[in-house]
């Protein structure tokens, strides 16, 4: 992974579109989350795709949809096809090298990828399976400086909220972008009255959803971890049967 000082800024990199986002978010997240099972088939990066807890939208992406997606990342040199590892073909992300990130920071960036825009604090919550040195906004705060400073994450809500401030990466085509500004730019009044308003009460709620929601995390990621296994026992059984002549 590279942390020097020349990393390359947002205008160095390419943009991606959104087969491209879903198949890399997956590959950083599955190779963070379940290293065993990485680098990834084609069935599993399917699989991957395809899966309905931490994606947004949810989608039904075929073989050939997620085969041509490998060409073009590999092309961005953002992708990369693993010789040597058996006879099913696997393939990995390039993204340490290709972005300059960080751990912490290639977590962060997956987890935008995979859900679009959201809050900081839906942010930190998620990313935190990923990365667990992400323990509060202080820590998230300290990743998303610097990829603010390259252009890598943009914030959507208006300049000055202190509460419910909305970021996204900024791998979007100029439009996409132009259109989630306009989508965001009136969010924030109403969580910053909430807040304003709230009392005892209102923060022990929520810090029980806090609570929740990392729970919530955990059973997701231990799903995604069966559903990757699932898929790798139905490749070796298709193997088998192949090789009986079934």
């Amino acid at each position: 992974m590279s942390t020097g000082s020349n990393r390359p800024s947002i205008n160095e990199l390419p943009r991606y579109n959104a087969k491209e986002r879903r198949v890399l978010g997956v590959m950083i997240e599955k190779g963070k989350t379940t290293p065993d099972y990485y680098p990834m088939t084609l069935a599993g990066l399917i699989t991957g795709c395809n899966q309905k807890s931490n994606r947004d939208p949810v989608v039904s992406y075929n073989e050939d949809d997620v085969e041509d997606t490998l060409v073009d990342l590999r092309e961005k040199q953002s992708a990369i096809k693993v010789e040597g590892l058996g006879r099913v073909p696997k393939f990995k992300h390039n993204i340490y090298e290709r972005w300059g990130v960080s751990k912490a920071e290639i977590s962060v960036l997956a987890e935008l990828l995979l859900r679009g825009p959201q809050t900081e604090g839906e942010l930190r919550a998620r990313s935190e399976r990923m990365e667990d040195s992400l323990v509060d906004q202080n820590a998230l705060h300290a990743v998303l400086e610097p990829l603010k400073e390259r252009g890598m994450v943009i914030t959507l809500t208006p300049p000055g909220r202190k509460r419910g401030v909305i970021v996204s990466h900024a791998f979007y085509n100029d439009s996409e972008i132009e259109a989630l500004r306009l989508k965001h730019a009136g969010n924030g009044d109403e969580v910053d009255d909430d807040f304003a308003s709230s009392d005892r009460s209102q923060a022990a709620s929520g810090a029980a959803r806090t609570e929740l929601k990392f729970e919530v995390n955990q059973l997701r990621q231990t799903v995604d971890s069966l559903v990757t296994r699932v898929s790798a026992l139905e490749e070796i059984l298709e193997k088998l049967r192949q090789e009986l002549g079934g």
